[in-house]
């Protein structure tokens, strides 16, 4: 009988048909008064959302005490009426650490039992199933820890929640949800769990293989900033030999992985192929928003927001979307107030905090978007980004030593984020510190190309690198770097003036203008490159009335030369027709040598000196004009 009415209830639950569940297991837990029975008829009210009926039938039945599942699911009740305190008085302040799973205790290499081999197995099971409510149990207390901004004693509810139990997915989603650790922390701790713990029909083969499955799905879940090689690993793994490939979960990994990768089109494609077959799959939106924003198409952000709002309300996400939606058509107010409404709903909802910030950001009102950075630093304190946007706006406020600080700290959470690295360039540029900005600089871009990054997402950093070289007077690699950004596209003034700039520096002033001119048919209103086409302008007349003086100069002193040695000729002639008798050709030849030679070098030597001395005066015009074209441009960056 009793099984019999076990099955009508499970079956009644399977099917939503609470009242029957209810009804019929009242009936058993009369005749059973077993613990389980009581349980599983306080889990119908609970799944009905009759919380404190369901908290108040646990109490009256002094199961609480006795029993891990019920207590569980007390201390659940609570948590859903919001009653922190009384949930944490219930599941108790400690975590059980003792049963934390290591390489020689789990259960494939623990020792057989001797007897009754039925009992055995019944006690194998029974003290399994109090592990994972314990499990369970650490992660209501990290709930409850989170919901008090208490987040460091959350995190560890959560860790060894899943150290307990590997299976205990629920606490490991609010680690990497949430960023409550550091990419470095987040391989760290996958390469602690005990995956060997896992066991399937005592089969070892079986087990191993389980074993291996879960590491690869929460591998997928990781940081997509560190190890995406492993990524790849898992992934390719999943999709062909467990023909995960179009898997929403392991899609969206990819999609975040693309996206770190600044490859917001191939990431688009993922996200859209998976919202054709899942459309309201919420966890898809925050990646699927930011490429919509990225690739600037607002037609398909105001439908998408205006789809969600109509069907969704309720949910966060949803005004995030419209958030994001204002603030690519450039409404601030209106995206701040969306982004607001957002966190409102789910104050633990990243994207939401970020996007708040963002309007701050975005108006020059630096003070508020520091506050609203500081609040996501602490709520997410194991991503980076945060950081990095504190150190922008305090840069911004041309508070160097914080920004260099916020950076610093961002780069102890996330060294291989190409997007840091620059920020940091910038930074050390802008403390006149070139060679120091250039490893930075070329380290962003090594990075970027190592994590096979889209080239054309990194022109800002190709264009910073080429104007710490010219700071360094490194004009043909600075030059190198600035065509590589023209060939990839960065048709921009800045890089034009940045060029024209560099070729006046080696004395190409021609050069410079046709550059420069090419500045200005972009930007015709450019001030700088309008300044520097001046200058360039100045140098090119200089230089070209300077060569015809001295072409003047050259005609007039061959011409001197030609007459004196035409009247050197005529003194020889003169003396050695009075002379001839007696000294014939010796007084001839030594006053015609003497004067000739003498004077005409003496003339040559004279000319020379002034020439000469033209060409460095011009250089020193030429440094004089390069100096101030370098102040200049350097005020104005």
């Amino acid at each position: 009988m009793e099984q019999f009415l076990r099955d009508w209830r499970q079956d009644a639950l399977n099917k939503a048909q609470y009242d029957s569940a209810i009804f019929i297991g009242d009936k058993l837990l009369a005749l059973t008064n077993d613990d389980q029975d009581a349980f599983w008829l306080a889990q119908v009210h609970f799944a009905t959302g009759n919380y404190t009926r369901a908290q108040a039938f646990l109490s009256k039945q002094d199961l609480i005490s006795r029993n891990p599942s019920c207590r569980y699911l007390a201390g659940h009740c609570l948590i859903k009426q919001s009653r922190y305190e009384e949930a944490l008085a219930v599941l108790g302040e400690r975590n059980p650490t003792h049963l934390i799973s290591n390489g020689g205790s789990n259960k494939r290499k623990s020792q057989p039992r001797h007897g009754n081999r039925r009992r055995d197995a019944d006690l194998d099971a029974e003290e399994a199933a109090n592990r994972r409510f314990e499990a369970a149990m650490c992660f209501l207390r990290g709930i409850c820890h989170a919901k008090q901004n208490a987040f460091d004693r959350a995190k560890e509810c959560y860790r060894d929640a899943v150290r307990i139990d590997v299976r205990c997915f629920e606490a490991f989603q609010q680690l990497m949800k949430n960023s409550l650790l550091s990419p470095d922390e987040e391989w760290e701790f996958l390469e602690s769990l005990d995956f060997d713990s896992i066991s399937v029909s005592d089969d070892v083969s079986s087990s191993q293989e389980a074993a291996d499955f879960t590491k690869m799905l929460y591998t997928t879940r990781l940081s997509k900033y560190r190890n995406p090689a492993a990524f790849e690993t898992a992934y390719d793994s999943l999709s062909t030999h467990y023909y995960l490939s179009t898997n929403p979960d392991l899609q969206l990994a990819r999609a975040d992985l693309l996206y770190t990768q600044c490859r917001y089109q191939d990431a688009l494609a993922i996200t859209n192929a998976i919202l054709q077959e899942d459309k309201y799959n919420f966890s898809i939106y925050p990646v699927h928003l930011a490429c919509l924003y990225e690739l600037q198409l607002k037609n398909l952000l105001f439908l998408v927001a205006h789809d969600l709002a109509d069907t969704h309300p309720q949910e966060p996400c949803t005004w995030l979307a419209v958030g994001v939606y204002y603030f690519a058509i450039d409404k601030i107010a209106e995206a701040r107030r969306y982004f607001s409404k957002a966190s409102m709903m789910d104050a633990h909802f990243g994207p939401a905090w970020i996007g708040f910030a963002h309007t701050f950001a975005a108006e020059g009102e630096h003070d508020q978007a520091i506050s609203a950075y500081s609040t996501a630093a602490r709520l997410f304190m194991g991503t980076h980004l945060p950081q990095i946007f504190l150190g922008m706006q305090n840069h911004a406020l041309n508070n160097m030593a914080l920004a260099e600080e916020f950076l610093k700290t961002a780069y102890g959470l996330c060294k291989t984020d190409p997007l840091l690295l620059n920020e940091m360039g910038i930074v050390k540029y802008h403390q006149d510190r070139p060679r120091e900005a250039v490893q930075y600089f070329e380290a962003a871009l090594d990075i970027a190309e190592e994590i096979n990054s889209e080239p054309g997402a990194w022109i800002a950093t190709k264009t910073n690198l080429g104007h710490a070289y010219r700071r360094l007077r490194q004009f043909n690699k600075a030059l190198d770097v600035l065509n590589d950004v023209l060939r990839l596209g960065g048709k921009d003034a800045a890089i034009f003036s940045a060029k024209g700039l560099i070729l006046m520096e080696q004395n190409r002033p021609e050069e410079a203008v046709a550059v420069l001119h090419q500045a200005l048919a972009i930007n015709p209103q450019d001030s700088i490159a309008t300044e520097l086409l001046n200058k360039a302008l100045e140098e090119t007349v200089l230089a070209d009335g300077a060569a015809e003086e001295e072409a003047d100069d050259l005609a007039d002193f061959e011409s001197h030369l030609d007459q004196r040695k035409l009247e050197a000729t005529q003194r020889v002639n003169g003396n050695g027709n009075g002379n001839g008798n007696g000294h014939k050709h010796g007084n001839g030849n030594g006053n015609g040598n003497g004067n000739g030679n003498g004077n005409g070098n003496g003339m040559l030597d004279k000319g020379k000196g002034r020439v000469t001395r033209r060409r460095t005066l011009l250089e020193d015009d030429d440094e004089d004009a390069k100096g101030e074209s370098m102040e200049m441009t350097d005020d104005q960056e």
